[in-house]
């Protein structure tokens, strides 16, 4: 029997199952050390791989090959300059184009180039006998000379040793030049070679003959990336035209005889490009941002037209970011002397895509202006009107049916100036322009060989008017907008484009984003210049401008709204436009606000005073001697003609048909009789005042 034993004290001692045991760790073995060939390597691949070294390698490289490749670029041109290689390249490239006339052509000048080398050869034959002869006789006559002379001065000192003073001063000369020679020979033989490299690398450099990793980062990114005849080849041949793209690979040049000379044309440059047999101008036209981007440039920046040679476009290409710079300020504001001259005289606009001044001749040319909103279409518009002020013979009615105080320093400038957008303003604005309809009317039944002055009809915003739904009251319910033959403003600006030039009563006006109803087609199609800014479609453009202009390269629906506010498509005789193309683009001047009342109020001290009418108001009875004092102004004296224009402006219904007889009659009834002052009838301010005085004194004692 066992027994359990039962310890009555604690066993301190830990089992031996959890005993921790420590275990040494020894220290990691040091780390074999790099050898040196290592450790030298790594520096020197990142001394090389350092962006410093790569520029100066890249630099290095790219002088070393502007040299050497300007030498080869020597070379060929020497070459080409001596031989017919020139001539064979064309001969062939014009034979891959299909192009046979031009082939014949060149190969008429290769025959011509032989013809005109071998008689040079052949001269070479004679030269040295004629050149010995020359040499004889120069020598010579230039020892006969030189011993009369000495002759001479023998005679005037009486000294017969100065017969060959002249003989030994030209030898000593002689002598003289040939030391400065043997001093200077050896440094040029030195600085010789050293002159002849730069000659070479300055070559290389223009044209850029180094690969393109080796190029400058500018030039390399593509970012102002020069337009050489290879870029403008590469880029018609990567346009996606397979015709194109193939008759590059077959021509014996590479392409380089469809390009004319690249010519610099203001801020960038332009070329011609004769297109091969079996591509079509349109397809490249098609194809604009695709080759602008060809041209590492943005859409904007490329413009092709059509100029008169079959078969052709021509690229003009902006120098990057050019066309976002903005021009200089308008002659109007910085020459305060300039004066214009209607008949003989153009505006100065702005500037053309060459850089060069575009003017603009408004001499008997009706005027339309259109684009989308907050274009600057006012300010191009209004531009042209200040320049015209500055002619004192000029009048104006104006129209401005927005109202924001555009047209406001025209106040005591204009006839007329009415502004405001509602259909009353469009009422009054209709009346206007028939009421120049009707001083048309009585310039074309006066005698001929009379001269009128220019009066321009101006309506800014003028697809208001044509959109107006207000109709007359009473018996003439005819509309004031629209555009068939019972609209009153349509029918009174058709006539005016009519018949209107004859006689110097012109119709400009300026319009927004047009369209077929605000815009009828008889009125735009009647304006000799048309203008577009910023558009939104094709269609637009065709409305604006026609579609000649379009269909030979303008697009003004290409252009950036906002960010080519004042740049305008123009298409007019008016302006100078290559030859060739139908449209020219103009960077206009801005004038703004303050410059423009200045140029206004130069304009006003040109002229005798004018009493501006700001509302057409035929339902009074009118009063011929009041109106009279009234369009006569502050000025001492005014031209009967003057008077009479102003008169019919005023009131055409009264004084449309007036005549001088007329306006005779009524002054010789109030003792204020027209006289001649230099030349030409005027009627006096103080004598019409006089009379008015006298007739209002009568009245007044006759009703006391």
């Amino acid at each position: 029997m066992s027994e359990n034993v039962v310890h009555l004290h604690k066993n301190t001692d830990p089992p031996a199952d959890n005993v921790t045991t420590l275990t040494v760790v020894p220290d990691a073995p040091p780390a074999r050390p790099v050898p040196l060939w290592v450790r030298s390597g790594r520096a020197v691949k990142a001394a090389a791989t350092h962006e410093t070294t790569r520029a100066t390698v890249r630099a290095a490289a790219r002088h070393g090959l502007y040299t050497f490749n300007g030498g080869r670029i020597v070379a060929r041109r020497a070459w080409d300059g001596r031989t017919g290689s020139r001539y064979e390249r064309m001969i062939r490239a014009a034979e891959a184009a299909g192009n046979l006339e031009a082939a014949q052509e060149w190969e008429e000048r290769l025959q011509r180039f032989r013809a005109a080398r071998h008689h040079r050869r052949m001269d070479l034959l004679h030269s040295p006998v004629d050149a010995a002869k020359g040499v004889a006789v120069g020598a010579g006559m230039s020892i006969g000379v030189l011993v009369a002379l000495g002759v001479v001065m023998a005679i005037s000192t009486g000294h017969v040793g100065d017969v060959v003073t002249p003989l030994s001063a030209t030898i000593d000369f002689i002598a003289l030049l040939i030391r400065i020679v043997q001093i200077v020979w050896g440094p040029a033989l030195t600085i010789g070679p050293f002159l002849a490299l730069l000659a070479l690398w300055s070559v290389g450099r223009k044209q850029h003959a180094a690969p393109n990793w080796a190029l400058p980062a500018n030039v390399r990114s593509g970012e102002g990336e020069p337009i050489t005849p290879s870029i403008v080849v590469k880029a018609l041949r990567d346009l996606g035209v397979p015709a194109l793209a193939r008759a590059i690979k077959e021509m014996g040049d590479a392409g380089a005889s469809m390009l004319g000379p690249i010519r610099i044309a203001g801020c960038g440059v332009e070329v011609d490009v004769t297109l091969p047999s079996g591509v079509s101008t349109n397809e490249v036209q098609a194809k604009r941002r695709k080759l602008a981007e060809n041209l590492t440039r943005h859409e904007h920046e490329v413009f092709i037209t059509i100029p008169q040679a079959a078969r052709t476009v021509r690229l003009w290409v902006a120098d990057s970011g050019a066309l976002d710079e903005p021009i200089g300020p308008s002659p109007l504001v910085t020459d305060d002397t300039m004066t214009a001259d209607y008949t003989k005289g153009k505006a100065p606009w702005g500037q053309d895509l060459r850089g060069d001044a575009a003017a603009l001749s408004l001499y008997q040319r009706h005027l339309l202006i259109t684009g989308l909103s907050n274009q600057g279409k006012t300010v191009a518009l209004r531009s042209l009107a200040l320049w015209l002020s500055l002619d004192r013979s000029v009048q104006f009615l104006m129209g401005d049916l927005k109202g924001a105080g555009d047209w406001a320093m025209f106040d005591g400038l204009a006839t007329t100036l009415i502004q405001g957008p509602t259909d009353e303003h469009v009422i009054q604005v209709t009346e206007m322009v028939e009421g120049a309809v009707d001083e048309m009317n009585r310039r074309l039944q006066a005698p001929p060989g009379t001269v009128f002055p220019p009066l321009i009809v101006l309506v800014d915003e003028a697809q208001v008017a044509f959109m107006c739904p207000a109709k007359g009251t009473g018996k003439d319910k005819r509309p004031y907008g629209g555009a068939k033959a019972d609209s009153r403003y349509f029918m009174a600006v058709r006539k005016i484009h009519n018949q209107g030039r004859a006689v110097n009563v012109l119709m400009w006006q300026g319009t927004q984003d047009p369209t077929n109803e605000n815009l009828p087609k008889l009125v735009r199609e009647g304006a000799h210049t048309r203008a577009s800014l910023a558009l939104g479609t094709e269609s637009q453009a065709r409305m604006a401008l026609g579609d000649k202009a379009v269909d030979g390269g303008a697009a003004p629906n290409l252009l950036r709204p906002g960010l080519d506010r004042g740049t305008l498509v123009v298409a007019s005789d008016g302006i100078s436009i290559p030859a060739g193309q139908s449209s020219i683009t103009v960077r206009t001047h801005y004038i703004d606000d303050d410059a423009a009342t200045a140029i206004t109020d130069r304009a006003k001290a040109l002229r005798d005073g004018v009493t501006t009418l700001h509302a057409i108001d035929r339902s009074v009875e009118h009063d011929p001697l009041a109106d009279i004092a009234a369009v006569v102004g502050d000025a001492p004296r005014v031209r009967t003609k003057d008077v009479l224009a102003r008169l019919s402006a005023r009131n055409g219904d009264a004084y449309g048909d007036w005549s001088f007889l007329d306006l005779k009659r009524v002054l010789d009834d109030a003792d204020a009789s027209p006289y001649k002052s230099d030349g030409v009838m005027v009627v006096s301010r103080d004598r019409v005042a006089r009379a008015l005085a006298n007739r209002d004194g009568e009245g007044s004692a006759s009703a006391e």
